[in-house]
């Protein structure tokens, strides 16, 4: 039994034409819980610099002072290990599928907000931040990845991902593109670009239970659904098409698109930015599954803010996710600096007239699934994604995943 369907853009849709009500207006500010203090908060390098201005504000409001820290690289890790030593900050923003991890580290704390600031999100976004019945998040963002197309090369979206590929292998030999797509793979896999075309081909991560909680004990790598999708992801691979490389990852499956040396690139808002500094003309539409596969469905994601459960100042920080990061102007900023879709309703509307884009990844996102929670997903995305990568690279797929599930297995409890 596999996750659900999340039906992101019919319960955003549900949420928009119900703005009238909350409206996403943040709770009035109460009455500052310490006034005195410091208020460290990690993001990384681009969330970090947006967030400075309101972090200096919030401080200034409350006669505290206000640190923002970038952290670059393995922030889950980081922030887990630095809460552990107590060293940690008392903010971390990050994405929704790190929640079971840090409970189960006992590294963040519930957040308390209003049921008019509740009103204020889709549903979708709050059942992401949600952990055995209690709201871990303050929601910002959604996002989920899509196909991205130049389309002064690929005037049309291809159908399935054999047209693309056909459409890539006739831009390579008329000497107008160099690789067939970009979907970043890397020499250690990439499971989350890569579920799109692994839920086509029958793939699935961890069944659910008859309460529809996921159920860690239903493991989907190993199965045959598992095997049939990764034979049809090796066929796309090096010893095959040539669609999907190692060669091709996250340092520079964006810039072999904004290069115009593919038609083709698997991604998400994040590469927006990018694509329109080099004046690319583009389209998005969903990534394409396999012909007479099942429907190609990507993860769907919601970045937020947390509180730090060994954090110094966890009245402030409560203060600082329930009053500052629920106002439009904040999701504005973080929109304007990497145009994910507000989480924020209120948000949204002030941006989407302006950006045709959102409503685009919204509906490549539609038939999504939201990234799984559960600490058990942990152990996941290393053994996965190498086997991911040798599969690509040609090794044997029987062998292949089932070691890949054994170690899987092996971890969790």
């Amino acid at each position: 039994m596999r996750i659900r369907t999340a039906g992101v853009v019919a319960a955003f849709a549900l949420a928009l034409a119900a703005s009238g009500c909350g409206g996403g207006k943040p709770a009035p500010a109460s009455s500052t819980p310490q006034a005195t203090g410091k208020l460290v908060i990690w993001a990384d390098d681009k969330r970090a610099a947006v967030l400075k201005p309101f972090a200096d504000k919030f401080g200034k409001d409350n006669g505290v002072t206000v640190t923002v820290q970038a952290i670059s690289k393995d922030q889950q890790t980081t922030f887990v290990t630095a809460s552990q030593q107590g060293s940690g900050p008392d903010v971390m923003v990050g994405a929704h599928d790190w929640i079971g991890n840090l409970v189960q580290n006992g590294a963040i704390d519930p957040v308390q907000l209003t049921d008019a600031q509740k009103g204020g999100f889709p549903e979708v976004a709050l059942k992401a931040v949600t952990f055995n019945g209690q709201l871990y998040g303050v929601p910002y963002a959604l996002e989920n990845i899509a196909l991205i197309r130049n389309t002064d090369l690929a005037p049309n979206a291809p159908a399935t991902i054999e047209d693309l590929v056909a459409a890539g292998k006739a831009l390579k030999t008329a000497g107008r593109a160099t690789e067939i797509m970009a979907l970043q793979t890397g020499q250690n896999g990439d499971v989350y670009h890569l579920y799109p075309l692994y839920t086509s081909g029958g793939g699935y991560l961890f069944g659910a239970k008859p309460n529809g909680d996921l159920d860690p004990k239903d493991l989907g790598v190993g199965k045959p659904g598992s095997i049939a999708a990764l034979t049809k992801i090796q066929a796309l691979g090096e010893k095959g098409d040539g669609a999907l490389k190692r060669s091709i990852g996250g340092d520079n499956s964006i810039a072999t698109f904004t290069s115009k040396k593919t038609a083709f690139l698997v991604s998400g808002p994040w590469a927006i930015t990018d694509i329109k500094k080099a004046g690319i003309k583009y389209d998005i539409t969903p990534v394409p599954g396999f012909a007479g596969g099942q429907t190609a469905q990507p993860f769907v994601g919601v970045q937020s803010f947390f509180v730090a459960a060994k954090g110094k100042n966890k009245a402030l920080a409560q203060e600082f996710v329930t009053n500052y990061v629920t106002s439009p102007d904040l999701a504005v900023a973080l929109y304007q600096a990497e145009p994910r879709p507000p989480a924020l309703v209120a948000a949204l509307e002030r941006v989407r007239a302006s950006d045709p884009d959102l409503a685009k990844f919204l509906e490549a996102g539609s038939k999504g699934q939201p990234m799984p929670a559960i600490p058990e997903m942990a152990t996941i995305w290393d053994p996965l994604g190498k086997a991911e990568a040798a599969i690509i690279g040609g090794a044997n797929v029987q062998t292949t995943v089932d070691a890949a599930a054994k170690a899987i297995s092996g971890q969790i409890k």
